[in-house]
């Protein structure tokens, strides 16, 4: 009889499984009802493939998901393909295998992943040596943007509206950052279309953004000690960090990532190795007492004596023992804004600064004080000027004593800058 809603649910069970055909005028053959004992029925098609011995069964699906008008319509679909010689399991298999060949695509396509796994090859450079940290700090930012702008979606289906809504999403002040997501970004697309991931790099047919103003901000004497008394001011790990800035002119990167087992104290020096030094070399930055005393507070409990040695292992600043201080900017506001009340009080006017212009402070306040461009140079593991070129290839003192001197005579003169004045007292006949 024909397959209808009344017919189907009609249909009892037996002590066997047993098959109500489709019949009558619009019938598919093959097509059926599967009744089993438990009462359960299901739609199925048994058909032969042509040149085959025996008959195939196919299961539509359970009566009530499926009505018999929509299963008589699948039915309809599986015969033409077995009248066209195509095995409805294998067109199954084929259309699974290839649901999961476009599942597997869009996972390896997904940006989020694909920018992970950019960011971890980043970290070494063609040569295979690693990048220096801070390239590799400004590459993690531009990512954590990049995947809140682009999530999961296919990388090969973003475009140029896309990139530009990117770079729109950030705040027009912010000419760096702009700057950064620009040209990190393109890095990451090209490593992506080496690999066959997209097709096009929709950056080339982009302007790039205006690049950040240089900046020559140079603080005076009186505004590092203002900077110094506000340092005091913010927790621990910012604090102390921002004081051995102040004290040794070394990058911000450096400095945040210092580690224990870089110091010395015996020997009063800090050996930043060369993968986490920007130039990839290995430079000793001798510590002034003024440096080292800075270092013990951080271990000195209160009411207690000052720990007679330094840890052996682990980083300097953190908050979890695992990796260095994070939300330094947030740290610099808040630096900023003690700086600002102290200033206030002072009547002094504290100019817009940024950590980086503490290491142009220092090298221009080793050369107020004599020190030569040499010297300053080393100092800062600067190859630059008068190191660059063949002076540099040929050149190899380390200037190791002379570099003491600079920093312990900076030491002295930052302790004269921020010592309490005296105050005269007139004694009274």
């Amino acid at each position: 009889m024909a397959l209808t809603k009344r017919t189907v649910d009609a249909a009892e069970p037996r002590s066997a499984a047993w098959f109500l055909w489709d019949e009558g005028k619009g019938a598919i053959s093959g097509f059926g009802l599967r009744v089993s004992p438990g009462g359960s029925k299901a739609y199925i098609l048994q058909y032969r493939m042509s040149g085959a011995k025996n008959d195939r069964r196919y299961t539509i699906g359970r009566h009530g998901p499926w009505t018999p008008d929509k299963a008589r319509e699948r039915a309809a679909e599986l015969r033409r393909l077995v009248d066209t010689g195509t095995d409805p399991f294998e067109a199954d298999e084929a259309s699974h295998k290839a649901r999961e060949r476009e599942r597997v695509a869009n996972l390896e396509r997904a940006f989020d992943i694909v920018a992970d796994n950019w960011l971890a090859s980043y970290r070494l450079d063609r040569h295979g040596k690693p990048r220096r940290q801070s390239s590799i700090n400004i590459a993690a930012t531009v990512v954590r943007h990049l995947k809140a702008q682009f999530g999961s979606r296919r990388i090969d289906e973003l475009g140029r509206a896309d990139i530009i809504a990117a770079l729109d999403a950030i705040a027009p002040g912010k000419v760096g950052m702009r700057s950064s997501v620009f040209s990190y970004g393109r890095i990451l697309w090209k490593w992506a279309f080496a690999r066959e991931l997209v097709d096009v790099i929709p950056f080339a047919a982009l302007s790039a953004p205006a690049k950040p103003v240089s900046r020559d901000v140079i603080l005076s004497d009186a505004e590092l000690a203002i900077v110094w008394r506000a340092s005091r001011k913010v927790e621990y790990p910012f604090g102390p960090a921002f004081r051995l800035l102040l004290l040794t002119g070394q990058r911000r990167s450096e400095v945040f990532g210092m580690r224990w087992e870089e110091l010395d104290r015996k020997a009063a020096t800090w050996t930043i190795p060369a993968d986490r030094a920007k130039n990839a070399q290995a430079h000793v930055v001798p510590l002034s007492d003024l440096a080292v005393a800075e270092i013990t507070a951080m271990l000195t409990q209160p009411g207690k004596e000052a720990p007679a040695d330094w840890p052996k292992r682990g980083l300097l600043f953190s908050t979890n023992n695992r990796t260095p201080a994070s939300g330094i900017s947030k740290a610099k506001l808040r630096l900023d804004a003690a700086a600002g009340e102290i200033a206030e009080e002072a009547g002094v006017k504290l100019s817009q600064w940024r950590l980086h212009d503490l290491r142009r402070t220092v090298a221009t306040g080793l050369q107020k004080l004599g020190v030569r461009l040499e010297v300053t140079e080393a100092v800062l593991n600067h190859i630059s000027g008068s190191k660059a070129g063949i002076v540099g290839i040929y050149q190899r003192h380390d200037w190791a004593d002379e570099k003491r001197v600079a920093l312990d005579l900076w030491a002295r003169h930052f302790a004269a800058i921020i010592a309490p004045k005296a105050v005269a007292v007139q004694s009274i006949k």
